[in-house]
Parts: C-alpha cells; sequence; structure tokens
C-alpha cells in the first residue's frame, strides 16, 4: 500500500514539516527503517536517530526537533503511530469463525452471537459467553465461568470454574486464570491443603500476557482492574487487588493479598511480599524486592526496595566497596606500624 505524508498527518491531526508528496510504502522502527518506512520518536533522549535512521518520515511530539527527514509532530507519537500501523501495516491475522466440530460444549452453556470457539475447544457446564468473543482452539473454559463481550481467548488459555471475563479483555497463550492460590497449613509436620474456595473477576479492557497466572482467591475475589495491562511471566497470587489502569511487567511477582493501587507499574522482575499497598501510581523498578508498603507517586528500587534516589545512592557505594576495602586494609597496617613504634619507645 501507498501513502503520501499528506494522507498520513491527516489521518493521525499532525503538523507536517517536509515534503507532503513522500511516498510511504511501509513502517518500521527508527533503527531498523529504510527508505520508504514512516517511523516514530516518542522519547527525546533518542532525538540522535533522526539524523541516522534511513526511514523517509518521521512521527514526533509537537517539541522543537530539527531532522533533514520530513516530520509529522503529534501530541501523542505513540498514538499517532498506531493509527498509522492500521492503515500501512494492516493485521493479517485471520479469527475461527463459528464453532468448530471438534468443540466441547456442555448443553447448557449460553453463547452469545457471533461467538467463535476454535477446535477442541472444552465449555463446562453453566458457561456463559458474550457476544462477538473469540476463543481459540485449545482453550478450557469451566463451569459457571462468565466471559463478556468482544473478548478474545489465544490457544491454550486455561479458565477455571467461577472465574468472572469482562467485555474486551485479551488474554494471551497458555494464561492460567483462577489456579488455586498458595495456601498450606503445617499439621503434625505433614502439609495440608488450604481450600481456595473465592475466585478471579478481570474487569474491562484488561489484556493479560503469555503464561500469566493469576491465583483465586481464598475466599471472595482476585481482582484485575479496568485497562490494566500484564506482560508475560507474571504471577498474581490469591486475593490480590489490582487497581485501574496498571502496568505488570514481564516476570513480577506479586504475594497474596497485596493490593496495588490506579495506575502502579511494576517493572521486570520486581517481587512484592504479600498484605502491602503499593499506592496510586506509584512505581516499583525493575528486580525491586518490596518488603512494605509504597506511598502514592514514590518510585522505589533495590531489595529491600527503598525511594529510587536513596537506592542510586547505595548502590554508589557498593560499587566503591573494593577500593574502601583496600584503603581499610592500608589503614590497618599503618595502625599496626604506629602501634609498634610506640611500643618500641615504651
Amino acid at each position: 500500500m501507498r501513502f503520501t505524508l499528506k494522507e498520513i498527518a491527516e489521518l493521525v491531526g499532525g503538523d507536517l514539516v517536509g515534503n507532503p508528496e513522500t511516498v510511504i510504502t511501509g513502517i518500521s522502527g527508527i533503527k531498523e527503517a529504510r527508505e520508504g518506512d514512516i517511523t516514530f520518536l516518542a522519547n527525546s533522549k533518542y532525538s540522535c536517530l533522526t539524523q541516522t535512521t534511513k526511514a523517509s518520515a518521521i512521527i514526533t511530539s509537537r517539541e522543537n526537533l530539527e531532522s533533514s527527514k520530513p516530520l509529522i509532530k503529534t501530541d501523542n507519537p505513540s498514538i499517532a503511530f498506531t493509527k498509522v500501523v492500521g492503515i500501512v501495516a494492516p493485521s493479517d491475522a485471520k479469527h475461527p469463525k463459528g464453532i468448530h466440530p471438534t468443540a466441547v460444549i456442555s448443553k447448557n452453556v449460553e453463547l452469545g452471537e457471533n461467538v467463535a470457539v476454535g477446535a477442541y475447544v472444552v465449555i463446562e457446564e453453566g458457561a456463559r459467553v458474550g457476544s462477538n468473543t473469540v476463543i481459540y482452539g485449545g482453550c478450557y473454559v469451566g463451569c459457571q465461568v462468565e466471559i463478556g463481550q468482544d473478548c478474545l481467548i489465544y490457544p491454550h488459555v486455561t479458565i477455571r470454574e467461577r472465574v468472572e471475563i469482562s467485555d474486551r479483555v485479551i488474554i494471551h497463550s497458555g494464561a492460567v486464570i483462577g489456579s488455586d492460590g498458595f495456601g498450606f497449613a503445617m499439621v503434625k509436620g505433614v502439609q495440608k491443603k488450604i481450600p481456595q474456595i473465592g475466585t478471579v473477576l478481570i474487569e474491562e479492557d484488561v489484556e493479560i500476557g503469555a503464561n500469566v497466572t493469576i491465583d483465586r482467591a481464598r475466599f471472595d475475589k482476585t481482582i484485575i482492574g479496568k485497562g490494566t495491562k500484564i506482560d508475560n511471566l507474571v504471577q498474581i497470587a490469591h486475593n490480590v487487588v489490582v487497581g485501574e489502569n496498571c502496568i505488570i511487567v514481564a516476570q513480577a511477582g506479586i504475594s497474596g493479598s497485596t493490593v496495588l493501587g490506579k495506575g502502579a507499574i511494576l517493572a521486570g522482575q520486581a517481587g512484592i511480599v504479600g498484605h502491602i499497598r503499593i499506592g496510586d501510581k506509584a512505581i516499583v523498578a525493575a528486580q525491586a524486592g518490596v518488603t512494605k508498603s509504597v506511598p502514592a507517586g514514590v518510585k522505589v528500587s533495590g531489595y529491600p526496595a527503598k525511594p529510587h534516589d536513596m537506592a542510586k545512592r547505595v548502590n554508589a557505594c557498593v560499587q566503591k566497596l573494593p577500593d574502601i576495602y583496600k584503603k581499610v586494609k592500608l589503614l590497618e597496617e599503618k595502625i599496626k606500624q604506629l602501634e609498634e613504634k610506640l611500643q618500641q619507645d615504651g
């Protein structure tokens, strides 16, 4: 497909700087782009790349940016670029249509209009699936599960009994929603399982990455709030409550009964102990180990996690430990020599 920069600028509502008749035939990242591609720059820290990219045009913010390339200046380059992807490189994914003959669906299951169920899907008794939802092959939907409208469930997702999934939820392959919470009690030297009789509620517009596990509550519900996005390989334990519009990055782990406020961010491999609160819009940096509650709007890092500026100072000191060790050894030797001299002098 071919588009002019003028057409693209009109699509995204941007201000065009450069030749409006420049032809765009592809789309790519700023480092990988070739002639004919359009790319984007969302962070001015990488503005140097505008001088080396081979792209024919760049979508940027409205900040003052000088470049030999034509620019389309927008309020939000990432969102604008997403719109362009939709027309320049539309997705060729073809979702399943209709009910596959190998699907195993109980008699009292309720399916809305235009529901698609792929090959070898199992849907148990009492489940309800809303209109326009697509369930890919190999998925399991337990008894009395409720799935809303316009959801997209990719292959090999397991949704256990009584889980509630609201509208426009996307769940990627291998995710397990509603597995038992990790609850055991030592009785006479033997670990006894504590029943986990609660459920999971996934609210509207949530996206759940591949191989994510979200445990059911011991009682009541584990909750994932509206608009939250969860990356691959995340573990969310029983009775956790995740607020609206949170971001949880790959390999993060949240222990039981912890609460995340609205807009909180957990970076990759962050670990959170149980029964604490991460405040609204707080940020937990990558690999941080959080052992106590974090106030709203605070960024923490390190282990144990502490305010980020303090953590950086601590880390700077740690990097100097080898030199400090050498200085201490030298000082010890000098003190020893002085003591020996004092003893000789009586």
